[in-house]
This record gives structure tokens, C-alpha cells and sequence, in this order.
């Protein structure tokens, strides 16, 4: 994964630096380094908005973007579960804790997380003037998790302007706590009303103060779409493969997923937690719109693949993910 990509650069040494953000005129040095010493630097950080904005020697053209994301089902092997990813994430010292059953540790850590972030990242660093309405934003962001951003409403429920929640969402995004997905369309004038998914479900769950509750049906729901979205995404990332993420909105008609390439739409993908398929109306919308593009449903509960009536085929999610990676070579 992470690391097979950094050993395929094939160094003898690494120099690595972490929180790189917090000194960005270290960059300077680094530059030095990689042009006069032919070092090798592995620089991480949490956040890239202190050095967009500082006017910081971002290495343009001498440095490789990875990234490095929690960690995968196939990192986990027989240790992971499903249920305790939608339930804890998959930050790798909370799946430590979960495997040595220590399930009350792992809430504690995924709390002190939310408050360290808030601290650390957003205090510390004066990303935002008003610390108290960013949390507040927080919690109702979490809330929202997984569903259509309506940037009025929450605005309203923050009493804050909408220029200014479209702001701390911009936050959230380069200090790498989630990104949005936006609607497919060619024009891009015309996207609008995206999703943001968290980028752990543990995390978003600790914002929400629902570690110590199971989930509803409607919460695990929107906690396995996370999970799934989440998920292709590290297999794109750590294959590097050219690939963009969005969602499909036409009227009331809408699917979770499509993964588009250089030349168009390759595939389509919807969740769900039970066995229900897609409603003919939105699937005659989805093909009149990409008759060639193969639409799937990536099933929490189904065990085995099948075919619906309307020729839909359903795919438990190991398999789903299986689909993904033979389309990237994975």
C-alpha cells in the first residue's frame, strides 16, 4: 500500500519529517537537500492550509504526492470486520485496540482525537477566528455525513454566514478530515448540492457522540456508503490510478457512486445495507443517461452475487471491491 509505493522509489535513505506544516520554511532546506545532496525525503503533515496560504516552497516538480489513509481491509486481513469499521474506523491504533478487545480504549481514543484536532489543528493554528462556531459547524457537519450538503440550512443551524461555512468546509478538506463528492456533469458550472464524507467512520461517529450507541438502520447506512467510498479510495490512491469520484443526481433519481476515467464513466456503484435493489425509475434515468456503463449494487448483507429482475447485478462488498481493484489492476 503506502509503503510499497515509497519502496518503489528504490532510495537508500529516507529523511523523514513529520507535521511538516508547522515549520514550512524547513521546505527551503529540503529543496537544498534533494538538488545538492541527492537526499531522499519522506515529508508528512496533517493539514496543507498553513502552507497553501504562507507562500510555502511547495517542491513543484521535485516531490511525489502519496497518500497515506487509514487502514484497508486487505492491511487488516483476518482481523477486520465490517461492523467494527462502520462502527470504530480503521485508524490504525483503533484497530489495535479493537483486536486486543479493549473497545472502551478505542472510544477513548477516537474522543480524544476529535478534541485533539480541534486544539491542535484548528486552535493552534488560527485556521479559524472563531473557535467556538467551527465547533459547532463540526457537530452539525457530522450530522450531515453522507447526505447533500445544503450549505442555507446549515448556516442557519451554526448562525453563521453561508460564505463562512463554505469556509470551514474548506477547513475540513485541507486538514484532511473529509472531502466532498460532487454531482457528475460535464459542465462544470453546473455541479452542485455535493456530498462530504468523513474520511473515518469511527471519527465521525466520536463528533456525533454515538461510539457508545449502535448504529440506527439509517445511521449504518450512511456509515457503509462511508466506508465503501472511503474504501475505493484507498484502492485508487495506492494504485495511482487515474480515476475521478462522483455521484449522479438527475431530479429525484440519484446513485451513490460513479467512477469515471479518461474517456467517460467505467462503472456505477450504489449501497446498501439490506437486500433491496434499485427503483426501476431511477435505473431507467441512470441508462438513458449512460446506457453502457455498468451499474452495480454493493450489498452489506448479501453473501453471494445475484441478478435483479431488471438485470442489475448485486455484489456483496468484498466482491464489489474486487471489481474495483481488477479495473485498476490492483
Amino acid at each position: 500500500m503506502f509503503w510499497e509505493q515509497l519502496a518503489a522509489l528504490k532510495p537508500r535513505a529516507f529523511v523523514v519529517v513529520d507535521e511538516v506544516q508547522r515549520v514550512p520554511v524547513l521546505l527551503d532546506y529540503v529543496q537544498k537537500g534533494i538538488e545538492e545532496k541527492q537526499l531522499v525525503f519522506v515529508l508528512s503533515g496533517s493539514s496543507a492550509r498553513k502552507l497553501k496560504r504562507g507562500g510555502a516552497n511547495l517542491l513543484g516538480g521535485r516531490a511525489k504526492d502519496l497518500k497515506l489513509h487509514p487502514l484497508t481491509r486487505t492491511e487488516l486481513g483476518t482481523h477486520f470486520s465490517i461492523q467494527q469499521a462502520c462502527h470504530y474506523g480503521t485508524l490504525p491504533k483503533t484497530a489495535q485496540l479493537l483486536v486486543s478487545h479493549d473497545t472502551e480504549e478505542a472510544r477513548s481514543l477516537l474522543r480524544s482525537y476529535v478534541t485533539t484536532y480541534l486544539k491542535e489543528e484548528i486552535q493552534a493554528e488560527a485556521l479559524t477566528r472563531h473557535v467556538g462556531a467551527f465547533q459547532r459547524f463540526l457537530h452539525v457537519a457530522a450530522q450531515g455525513n453522507a447526505q447533500v450538503v445544503e450549505f442555507a440550512n446549515i448556516s442557519r443551524e451554526c448562525s453563521v454566514p453561508a460564505s463562512t461555512v463554505k469556509e470551514y468546509y474548506s477547513i475540513l478538506e485541507d486538514t484532511l478530515l473529509g472531502n466532498f463528492l460532487w454531482p457528475w456533469d460535464r459542465s462544470e458550472r453546473k455541479k452542485a448540492r455535493p456530498k462530504f464524507y468523513f474520511f473515518d467512520c469511527g471519527v465521525v461517529r466520536a463528533i456525533q457522540n454515538r461510539l457508545t450507541d449502535p448504529p440506527t438502520a439509517d445511521e449504518m447506512g450512511r456509515l457503509f456508503e462511508t466506508w465503501l467510498i472511503r474504501e475505493l479510495i484507498r484502492i485508487r490512491d495506492y494504485s495511482e490510478a487515474p480515476h475521478e469520484f462522483s455521484m449522479w443526481r438527475e431530479g429525484l433519481h440519484e446513485i451513490d457512486l460513479v467512477i469515471t476515467g479518461g474517456h467517460g464513466p467505467l462503472l456505477a456503484v450504489e449501497c446498501r445495507t439490506g437486500y433491496e435493489g434499485i427503483s426501476t425509475a431511477t435505473l431507467r434515468a441512470f441508462k438513458s443517461r449512460f446506457p453502457n456503463v455498468p451499474l452495480i449494487v454493493a450489498s452489506l448483507k448479501d453473501s453471494v452475487p445475484r441478478r435483479l429482475d431488471t438485470g442489475v447485478d448485486v455484489l456483496p462488498w468484498e466482491k464489489m471491491l474486487a471489481r474495483y481493484r481488477d479495473l485498476v489492476g490492483a
